[in-house]
């Protein structure tokens, strides 16, 4: 059972784990290299601890103890209670769901690994928002993606902004990092996958044309809001698919079209 303790100084060495968590370039250097990460909310700390996250701690407004009171009684690691004004500034914003845990990293499996048991993957090229990062891990969750590749560029689908979006998705979705890139693409395409690359351009084919759905092994291929993919990328794909537009759209946000390129992927393959 963890021990329940009240704090009513925002300087205390013991909320370290949670301090200026709006500085955005300060956590994302921090939290990788301590192992760990930020779960905000009741329905994403719960997500943590069920996918084998260990809590270093929690933090809760008062109101927050009684709800989170079968976790409480449950954990070794401490819960300090909070006013939601100390919250603030301990954390530089208004928590609004009152409830944050400190978790524990795990270490990410090798990509040779991940490629060994899956048959449908995300491949990510320099994508750095963290909104679009957890956008694209739920619908990879949703609609049956069975890990995701992050190029070295990537932002860290740990950080709190990316959890949060992705609705504790990342949990659940396996991911590893490429080491190098693009040369690392040939890893994937040694390992049995088609390396499809998602673009707008016109020189690329229907991806209903293509018909990822019926291919043995997938690799769709991602790039960054705005940019896309590179042309080292393109390069090293086997094939480019594009999504058709009407009305003279040219390009869907990057979370909203790996949605629908997922679906096109899945499209008929039995759910589990």
């Amino acid at each position: 059972m963890a021990d329940l303790i009240t704090v009513d100084d925002p300087d205390d060495p013991r909320l370290r784990d949670y301090t200026g968590l709006t500085d955005v370039e300060l956590r994302r250097r921090r939290e990788p290299a301590e192992g760990l990460f930020i779960a905000e909310g009741e329905k994403v700390i719960r997500r943590a601890r069920h996918a084998g996250y260990e809590m270093r701690s929690m933090l809760l407004s008062a109101k927050w103890v009684d709800v989170m009171r079968d976790v409480i009684d449950e954990v070794p690691a401490p819960v300090y209670a909070v006013s939601p004004e100390l919250a603030e500034r301990v954390t530089g914003y208004h928590v609004h769901r009152g409830a944050l845990a400190s978790m524990q990293r795990k270490p990410l499996p090798a990509v040779e690994e991940l490629l060994a048991t899956t048959r449908r993957v995300v491949v990510m090229e320099a994508v750095n928002d963290h909104t679009n990062i957890g956008a694209i891990f739920r619908s990879a969750a949703a609609l049956g993606m069975d890990a995701v590749l992050l190029s070295p560029d990537c932002a860290d689908p740990l950080y709190r902004r990316s959890v949060k979006v992705s609705m504790g998705a990342v949990f659940s979705v396996p991911y590893a990092r490429l080491d190098t890139w693009p040369k690392a693409l040939e890893t994937v395409r040694e390992a049995g996958f088609r390396l499809l690359a998602l673009t707008p351009d016109d020189k690329a084919g229907s991806i209903e044309e293509a018909a990822p759905h019926r291919m043995d092994k997938v690799a769709l291929m991602l790039g960054a809001e705005g940019d896309g993919l590179s042309t080292q990328a393109l390069v090293a794909a086997d094939e480019w698919v594009r999504i058709p537009m009407a009305h003279g759209v040219d390009s869907l946000n990057v979370g909203a079209a790996a949605a629908v390129a997922f679906y096109a992927v899945a499209t008929g393959r039995p759910q589990d």
